[in-house]
């Protein structure tokens, strides 16, 4: 028994440097994934409060590697580990050091550790895409629509990149990222022109039997979707998603949005409001690649 606690801590240490490159194994145990990703969050961490990360081609310290290790260890072994939560605790490792108080004081006050963070993790969500496209394949609309959703669960990026890489052919889907990139053009429209959104949405302050039918179908919809999403069963939620395309379009055949009524114009853009977030948390469809098809 001793022998085997032995060669089982030696296995986690060895592992702890693991792995070197893309083409490396990951740590064999979970103990030694966990030691390996700790000890290179601790490494980005510190030199990130120092001021010291990398910077275009320039990469002294091989930061971007020990990140791709981090993002390669949980995506393969599959932890249910978030990168932001791992910085943070890794951060607070350094407070009150000497190093930190001579090189970033501002890293003493929680707006300085904060303001520190924020760059970690702009940092580990390109490792993530990097990881998604280069490694794993996955096409780059696909990972840019995935990661503006979220990046800070590896596993659980990987499983929603996925199921839009499998619902993608689908004409429904590719009709609901078409609606979607509409959408986007007339909030950014009307935000560019100074156009209110109501600051609540209510079905009741809808006039047309379109725009109604199309909220009455975003709302049977979410019911649907919310606990697919919540059980990591993203192909059914899209599946879902997807039925949505008989009320938009119907309602762009029928509705004008930018209408003059200053108070119908609100609603309905908050109606789209509404549409876009409610259905944007697996992907933001609008950044699927639709062929050059109009949107």
């Amino acid at each position: 028994m001793l022998d085997d606690s032995r060669t089982a801590i030696a296995t986690v240490i060895y592992d702890q440097y693991k792995p070197e490159s893309m083409e490396d194994r990951v740590p064999r145990t979970v103990e030694g994934a966990v030691l390996s990703i700790a000890d290179k969050a601790d490494s980005i961490a510190g030199m990130f409060a120092l001021g010291l990360q990398p910077t275009g081609s320039k990469d002294p310290f091989a930061l971007r590697r020990q990140a791709n290790g981090i993002v390669k260890i949980i995506a393969e072994s599959k932890l249910p580990m978030e990168l932001t939560p791992l910085f943070e605790l890794a951060l607070r490792g350094y407070e009150g050091t000497e190093a930190v108080k001579k090189f970033a004081s501002e890293f003493q006050t929680k707006a300085g550790r904060t303001k520190v963070l924020a760059p970690i993790v702009v940092f580990m969500g390109e490792r993530v895409k990097f990881y998604l496209h280069e490694v794993l394949g996955f096409a780059y609309d696909v990972v840019n629509a995935v990661l503006i959703a979220g990046t800070d669960n590896v596993v659980d990026a990987i499983a929603r990149a996925k199921a839009v890489t499998q619902a993608r052919p689908s004409e429904d889907f590719e009709h609901i990222s078409i609606a979607f990139k509409r959408i986007k053009n007339i909030l950014r429209q009307a935000q560019e022109t100074g156009k209110g959104i109501a600051p609540q949405f209510s079905p009741q302050d809808l006039r047309e039997d379109a725009e109604k039918a199309l909220a009455s179908e975003m709302a049977a919809i979410a019911a649907k979707v919310e606990p697919l999403r919540a059980q990591g069963n993203y192909a059914g939620a899209l599946a879902e998603i997807s039925k949505l395309r008989p009320a938009v379009d119907n309602f762009f055949d029928k509705v004008m949005v930018m209408v003059e009524d200053e108070h119908l114009r609100a609603v309905r853009v908050a109606l789209l409001v509404n549409l876009l977030q409610g259905f944007s948390t697996i992907a933001d469809f609008s950044e699927i690649v639709t062929e050059g098809k109009g949107s």
